[in-house]
């Protein structure tokens, strides 16, 4: 008897909400055989909206935002990052510069729990954007764990910062687990508030990526990666859909080397 999966499909779960600001995913595929990695961000202003994502890295395995047109950058600091990077048998993705910071510490001996206890929420009042950090660990013997983590205020409060940690040691095939930055008040932009949305996942990326990208409101999606991981032997197949183009830009990408 087919186990049941708990959770609704991702399509559901995004369109529940029309600004969720920047969105990490992490599950597994139903076969098993896959782990997947996903990331998006949103904006509402110029200068937010003026992003795309590119390949970086030296084989092209993280993933780095820049201005899609230099010349309408009027700040950098909290929109210019690298959310995505690979070292080690890991994957870290986060929503800002912390990204670098969390591969540093850990690079340092730290866990990736110690090294979350250096960042708070960012410093755009009113809203304190929350910080948003995962870990993708690739173990032996065909085994891999997530874990997924939030720091906000608390209630709004800037006095205060909350952090939660939720891991995830052994993942459910066919189950995924969404975290994002803001709750569902397009107008004050609230933190997320709750455990990771649980969904059902996919075993086609493609199918996975345009479920994801096409769920997105269209007026404040600016930029979606996604990566499958091949558990047994590490070959990864990757997407980034960007807006910030003529047409939609559709990068594809196979590799055979570990993640």
């Amino acid at each position: 008897m087919e186990a049941q999966i708990n959770g609704k499909a991702i399509t559901k779960v995004l369109r529940a909400q029309s600004y969720q600001g920047r969105g990490i995913i992490m599950g597994r595929s139903p076969a098993g055989n896959k782990a997947i990695v996903a990331y998006f961000i949103m904006g509402r202003s110029e200068n937010s909206r003026n992003r795309v994502f590119v390949e970086s890295g030296i084989h092209g395995k993280d993933v780095r935002a820049k201005a899609f047109d230099e010349k309408l950058v009027t700040d950098p600091s909290l929109i210019i990052y690298t959310p995505v990077k690979v070292f080690g048998g890991k994957i870290v993705v986060s929503n800002g510069n912390q990204t670098d910071d969390i591969v540093r510490l850990m690079n340092d001996q730290l866990t990736f729990e110690q090294s979350l206890r250096f960042f708070t929420f960012e410093p755009d009042a009113p809203y304190y954007t929350p910080r948003i950090s995962a870990l993708m660990h690739f173990c032996d013997d065909d085994v891999f764990k997530y874990a997924l983590s939030i720091a906000k205020t608390a209630d709004g409060n800037p006095k205060s910062c909350q952090r939660f940690l939720y891991t995830y040691p052994e993942p459910i095939a066919g189950q995924g687990h969404f975290i994002h930055t803001y709750g569902d008040d397009e107008d004050t932009l609230p933190s997320f508030k709750g455990e990771p949305h649980a969904f059902k996942t996919t075993n086609d990326i493609d199918e996975f990526a345009q479920s994801v990208w096409g769920a997105l409101d269209e007026d404040n999606k600016i930029s979606l990666f996604v990566r499958y991981v091949d558990i047994s032997n590490g070959e990864t197949q990757s997407r980034i859909i960007n807006k910030n183009k003529r047409s939609l830009e559709y990068v594809e990408r196979s590799e055979s080397q570990k993640a």
